[in-house]
């Protein structure tokens, strides 16, 4: 069997990536060709991302596959939710578009929710609330750019805006659309309900399509550009842990979650369609689409950000230490010292990550890190017990019993991190592949073409090609006695 190549374009919140994927006898190879980072700029008060800048890097790393002569079947971008870029057929782009993080939804959180209703909102949507999601930004626009608004003929997830670019296709791909809590998974569409009470306009909103959506050829324009021509540009999961969690390589059995662990930890199970209810609500879980019309029922958790903004703190300060150096020292640290709440609404935001650690710390009457090692310690471990408490929660929820769970995505890297989720849930975890959403995306491509026929083959696939890890639990009385310290006082502030 010749081999078949492949081309996904990952996106993540640090940095993005063009990958080429090699898929022959069933087992698949990935080569990174290109790696930049992602784009976040500050300007005139506001955070954005330079997409255009973004478009240049994943043509470029197209340009490399190009020199390979390889042939390329397809290409697909993924990327993180709810941002978006207004278009119109004049304007491939009305304004930068805003990072998620930017603090304009500060106010429309609270407006729109009390505007609209939160039982309503999550009735309609089932999706858990962030002041991040697409609903609170768009409500911004409505308050201060309803001119933009008035302009554009669509708006297009950030994944979605780049496969546009590629193949001139304007949609959205369902995994991206159910991040923005403006998507209904029983009707499998927008909500016009939530469109009309927050006063958006119903143009803006562009075609959805199911994952593994053959949108068309490349551009001409792209294909002179890059030299690559001859190849299809397909909406796989657009959403890059919709692509992580199509790769998870779990076999038979329900009996598993998924971490996705990265920037963000997104922890969850994997359903046959989507459980909204008032309880489901109360404890702030969230059903995003995913492959084949499944449910991704888990929790978005802060994840190494924490850990990503307190480093970025220090080379402020002129101490650059990478990673591998701050997760040696954090094992060597004292354990259990200092625990946070890693969901606290302080440590989502841009900031001196480490002075608000000791804040916390002090407040909860607790030594606070003093080393970089200490710092990292009590992130990592603080949270392993979030996810205890998540899976928990889920269980309940759900009524599934979790005996293993699968870390995929960069995170699984951190060792330190796997043991510590390990013993502190008590539940086997299987480690890998780090590179969890290209694989996705790639896997994807390759059922959207039909070069595999379903998804159980496609987890197979990966079973076959990637090494993992298997991390049993450790010091299970310690664990507790620390879980219980952290329910008692650490989650209460």
């Amino acid at each position: 069997m010749n081999p078949t190549y492949y081309i996904a374009c990952d996106l993540g919140a640090e940095s993005g990536r063009v990958m080429l994927g090699r898929l022959e006898d069933g087992r698949l190879t990935l080569e990174e060709m290109h790696r930049f980072p992602s784009a976040a700029v500050r300007v005139s008060g506001s955070l954005r991302w330079d997409v255009l800048r973004l478009f240049d890097e994943l043509k470029a790393g197209v340009r490399k596959v190009a020199q390979r002569k390889v042939p390329v079947a397809s290409l697909s971008v993924d990327s993180w939710g709810v941002d978006y870029v207004l278009i119109n057929a004049v304007h491939p782009m009305l304004a930068p578009p805003f990072h998620y993080r930017d603090a304009r939804t500060e106010s429309t959180y609270d407006a729109v929710r009390a505007q609209v209703g939160p039982e309503l909102i999550f009735a309609e949507t089932g999706i858990q609330f962030m002041p991040i999601n697409t609903i609170y930004h768009l409500a911004s626009d409505v308050e201060k750019s309803r001119a933009l608004l008035e302009a554009a003929d669509c708006f297009l997830t950030i994944g979605d805006y780049f496969n546009y670019l590629f193949s001139g296709v304007p949609c959205v791909d369902e995994s991206l659309a159910s991040t923005t809590q403006l998507y209904n998974p029983r009707t499998r569409a927008w909500s016009d309900i939530l469109i009309e009470r927050c006063g958006f306009p119903r143009k803006i909103f562009p075609r959805i399509v199911a994952p593994g959506t053959v949108l068309g050829p490349l551009l001409p324009e792209v294909a002179a550009e890059t030299g690559l021509d001859e190849l299809q540009v397909v909406a796989t999961c657009s959403h890059d842990t919709g692509a992580a969690v199509a790769a998870v390589p779990a076999g038979e059995g329900d009996d598993w979650a998924y971490l996705s662990s990265g920037t963000w930890s997104l922890l969850g199970v994997e359903l046959p369609q989507p459980l909204i209810s008032e309880k489901i609500r109360e404890r702030n879980f969230t059903n995003e689409a995913g492959y084949g019309g499944t449910t991704r029922f888990l929790k978005n958790i802060v994840g190494l950000w924490v850990v990503q903004e307190s480093r970025r703190e220090w080379a402020r300060q002129g101490r650059e230490l990478d990673y591998g150096a701050l997760t040696r020292e954090a094992q060597e640290a004292e354990p259990f010292r200092s625990l946070i709440n890693p969901r606290a609404v302080r440590f989502l935001k841009p900031g001196d990550m480490p002075q608000k650690i000791v804040a916390y710390c002090r407040e909860t009457g607790q030594p606070a890190p003093e080393t970089p090692g200490q710092f990292v310690r009590c992130i990592l471990e603080s949270l392993a017990l979030l996810y205890r408490v998540t899976l928990e929660e889920m269980e309940q929820l759900t009524g599934r019993t979790v005996r293993r769970l699968h870390i995929v995505g960069g995170g699984s890297q951190n060792a330190l991190l796997n043991q510590f989720a390990a013993s502190a849930t008590q539940h086997r975890v299987i480690a890998g592949p780090a590179e969890a959403t290209a694989i996705g995306n790639v896997l994807l491509q390759a059922l959207a073409l039909g070069h595999l026929d379903s998804l159980a083959a496609l987890r197979q696939i990966v079973r076959n090609s990637f090494s993992l890890q298997t991390v049993e639990p450790l010091e299970a009385e310690s664990w507790q006695a620390a879980y219980q310290r952290f329910l008692g006082k650490t989650l209460a502030t």
